[in-house]
Order: C-alpha cells, then sequence, then structure tokens
C-alpha cells in the first residue's frame, strides 16, 4: 500500500469513527486500487492509537471511551510464560541451546552477581548486551509485577484514562513496559515512550514486538539528561532510575513538565534502606518545588510535612519462580542465588494538583498528630494513621510503621495484645487509613522512634477516605 492510499484509508476511519463501527470490508472500496481487506486491517492497526480505535472480537473497530480505565487487577502470581520464552529465545540465540550450563552459565551468573554487587556499593553500572541479559534474568519478573502493583492504585482511583500516554525514563530490558501492557485491558490505547541508551533497549525492543493492538512502544535510544519529551503524558515513569542519577531531584523537575495537568510522576525503588530514604527525600524537595504528593505518605493534616527518615516500603506474595531462574541456578548447585521472586518496593507519586491517595479532614479536637507525640508520652490518644508497612518484626509482637505526614519522628504501631477490636491493624493493607482510639504512646530510646502500644483497650478502625 502506498502514502496515498494509506492516508485514504485513515481518512475514512476518521470520519467513520463518529458515525458506526470502521470495518475494513467497508473501507477498501473506497480506497483507490481497493486494497485487500486485510491489508486496510493491517493500517488501522498500526495506526489504532493515533486515531483512538480499539479492535472488536468481530474485526471492526471503535472509539476508545472518554472514562478512566477499567483494570481488573488481583494481584501477580507469575510472570507470563510467554515473555519467558522470548527472553530464553534471545539466550539461545546468544549463547546456544545449554546456555544456563558451562561457560555461558558462568558468565550470566557472574554478571548477576556483579549487578548486585555495583549496586549495594552505590557503583554505576555499564549494561554491555551480557549484563542486559543477565539483569533481564533477575530482575524482569519482579519489575513487571511492581509496576502493576503501584499503577492499580492509580487505577482504583480513576487515574488511568482509556487513551493514556506514558512516558517511561530509564526503561532497562521492557519489565515495567510489560507490566502495564498486561495491566490494562483491551478497551485502552497506550502510546508508550520509552527512554533507554544501553543495551538493554535491544531487549526491549524484543519484547516489545509481542506487545498487542492499540499498544505502541517507541523506544528513544538517549539518556534521560539528553532525552527531550514531547508533548504530555499521563503517566511519567521512574522504576529503578532516580537512585542511579547524580542529580534526581534535577532530572525529575524537568520530566514534571511533561507530566499532563492531571497526571502523575510515578517513582519506584527497590525497598532496601538506602534507595527507599532517596526516594522519599527526592520526592520531599520536589514537594517543596511546589508539586503535590499523592501518596503513599499522604498528608492527612493541612500546612503539616513529613521530616522523618521516610523508609516505607510495600510488601506482596512472592512470585512462581520463573523456568528461566530455576536453570540458571539448578546449573549452578541450586543454592537460591538466582532466584528472585520478591515483590518488595518502594514508591512515590508526584501531581501538579493538590489530589492525594486519601481525602481526610480530620478534626483537632478529636485526633492527635503524631508531630506532637512528644506531649502525649505515656497518655493514650485517639489519632489517624496510615499503615505503610507489612509486618516488621522477625520475632515477638508485630511491627508496623505508620504516618499521617505531620512527623520528624519514625512512629510504629506496636501490637501487643491482639483482640477483635484491634484486628485490622494487622489485616489493614499498606496504604490503609486506620483510625486508632485509646492508643497508648512511648518513647523508644533504643530505636529514637515512638512506639503506638495496641493493647486490648485499643480499637481499631479501617477508615473510608
Amino acid at each position: 500500500m502506498n502514502e496515498t492510499q494509506r492516508q485514504a484509508v485513515l481518512d475514512n476511519a476518521r470520519y467513520l469513527r463518529g458515525v458506526r463501527p470502521v470495518d475494513p470490508e467497508e473501507i477498501w472500496e473506497y480506497v483507490e486500487g481497493r486494497p485487500h481487506p486485510a491489508v486496510v486491517r493491517q493500517v488501522l492497526r498500526e495506526s489504532a492509537v493515533e486515531l483512538g480505535l480499539r479492535e472488536r472480537d468481530d474485526g471492526q473497530f471503535v472509539p476508545v471511551a472518554d472514562e478512566p480505565a477499567d483494570v481488573a487487577f488481583d494481584g501477580v502470581e507469575q510472570f507470563p510464560e510467554t515473555y519467558g520464552r522470548e527472553l530464553e529465545a534471545l539466550l539461545v540465540d546468544e549463547y546456544g541451546p545449554d546456555w544456563p550450563e558451562g561457560e555461558s552459565g558462568d558468565r550470566l551468573r557472574a554478571a548477576i552477581r556483579e549487578l548486585k554487587a555495583d549496586y549495594f556499593a552505590g557503583s554505576d553500572v555499564e549494561y554491555d548486551r551480557e549484563t542486559a541479559l543477565g539483569y533481564a534474568l533477575y530482575h524482569l519478573p519482579d519489575n513487571y509485577a511492581v509496576t502493576q502493583y503501584v499503577l492499580a492504585r492509580l487505577a482504583r482511583r480513576n487515574l488511568l484514562p482509556r487513551r493514556l500516554r506514558v512516558l517511561e525514563v530509564g526503561a532497562g530490558v521492557g519489565g515495567p513496559m510489560l507490566g502495564v501492557h498486561d495491566l490494562l485491558p483491551d478497551t485502552t490505547v497506550v502510546d508508550y515512550h520509552a527512554v533507554e541508551p544501553s543495551a538493554a533497549a535491544d531487549i526491549f525492543t524484543a519484547l516489545a514486538e509481542m506487545t498487542r493492538t492499540g499498544f505502541r512502544p517507541t523506544l528513544h535510544r538517549e539518556t534521560a539528561q539528553a532525552h527531550d519529551p514531547a508533548g504530555e503524558f499521563d503517566i511519567v515513569l521512574f522504576a529503578n532510575v532516580l537512585s542511579e542519577l547524580a542529580d534526581p531531584v534535577a532530572v525529575a523537575d524537568r520530566y514534571m513538565d511533561a507530566v499532563a495537568a492531571d497526571g502523575s510522576l510515578v517513582a519506584v525503588a527497590p525497598a532496601d534502606r538506602e534507595a527507599a530514604i532517596g526516594l522519599r527525600e527526592t520526592e520531599r524537595r520536589l514537594e517543596a518545588r511546589g508539586y503535590g504528593v499523592w501518596g503513599p505518605q499522604v498528608r492527612l493534616w493541612p500546612d503539616a510535612r513529613p521530616s522523618d527518615r521516610g523508609w516505607t516500603f510495600d510488601v506482596q506474595p512472592d512470585l512462581m519462580v520463573p523456568e528461566f531462574q530455576r536453570v540458571l541456578d539448578e546449573a549452578a548447585g541450586d543454592e537460591g542465588e538466582f532466584r528472585n521472586v520478591d515483590v518488595q518496593y518502594a514508591f512515590g507519586v508526584l501531581r501538579h494538583d493538590d489530589r492525594a491517595m486519601l481525602s481526610v479532614d480530620p478534626s483537632p479536637d478529636r485526633f492527635a498528630r503524631l508531630a506532637d507525640s512528644e506531649h502525649h508520652v505515656s497518655k493514650r490518644v485517639d489519632l489517624l494513621a496510615v499503615k505503610l508497612s507489612a509486618n516488621l518484626a522477625d520475632e515477638g509482637n508485630p511491627l508496623f510503621k505508620v504516618s499521617d505526614g505531620s512527623e520528624s519522628v519514625d512512629h510504629y504501631a506496636v501490637l501487643t495484645r491482639p483482640s477483635p477490636l484491634n484486628a485490622d491493624l494487622q489485616r489493614a493493607d499498606y496504604g490503609d487509613l486506620l483510625v486508632f482510639e485509646n492508643v497508648l504512646v512511648l518513647w523508644n530510646d533504643d530505636e529514637e522512634s515512638y512506639n503506638l502500644v495496641v493493647d486490648e483497650e485499643t480499637l481499631i478502625d479501617r477508615a473510608a477516605a
């Protein structure tokens, strides 16, 4: 099909989309030279994002609705085998069918060990082909899952439109891209732009070939500092990237210009102390420049801002071990070193407006602020707080980080006497708002933090917000 015919197909589709479903069996008759309907269908598929059309099961194309995406998300159990087989095909192409064995297996395992060592040492990582494949083997599944858990929160608040523009900065091998793809139903169209300068982009490109009609990945092979975003985006995503930048605040601040008025900058980081606290520091410095923090450390009290340590992270169920991790690990003696199925992460969402994950108007006459805990030591008070951790205690009394966005010192709810009246402390999910009644405030000198002691006299309820 030549360019004139292609343009005629698009013009006809633009006209018909406002009248009736766009049918390739109809359009071909109106195009000079009458190209086969299958050729017309392919043009419509390639232009679905541009036209705002989705393909129905009957082969006709209809406009995407002007309403939020209808995301049905119930967690991630495993990394899809179809993507895993594509990764293994890349490994076979590179090393042969026995890639987990012998010299190639040793080199890949060495690449993974070096990646982990460089990360914990805070060293820069140079991504050549082998390093990128090692990263994909170890991190593709958890990156895939984490992105879905974070963006599902936005979807539940109707913050993901059905015509979605995404810009991922530092896209790596494609885990977040695949996560976005599988999270969103085929009633959406997605214009996905990815910035990645390294050899990881080759793996991203191969995986991007597996995306559906209506999901259009565009790769920009340049650095985050060099890339100049075109237009506005509903989501600007930094997945495990900000901690690797020399000046994360400056880079994120520049990319906030590419966030639409009703869009979000989403930052994700590993759950370890340094990365998670670094993410929170970046978030707070951006807030000081005038941006709004959507969550998860919600500012429940007007004009109050947190300055605590900020180490908060979510924990979700482990993934099933992917086949490619299992065989790589078994070839090394099956010690578990190369199986990475943990789903633990820190995240932050910034916006141009003051919309927040939770919206409440607490009464100062009823609830104490965590910022004032020093005045309530050894007393029982009522307060509102967001649950910001899973159980942090290895043994003994369950321990949970909580926040109301006003505190300068960490606060932890300690469950000393479980009862039906305080069971919501353990049942609540990360990010849930809790009402504490008659909780005892104590200072923990060893940890230099406040403990909110939850016993049989304490009532805790999950609050609607």
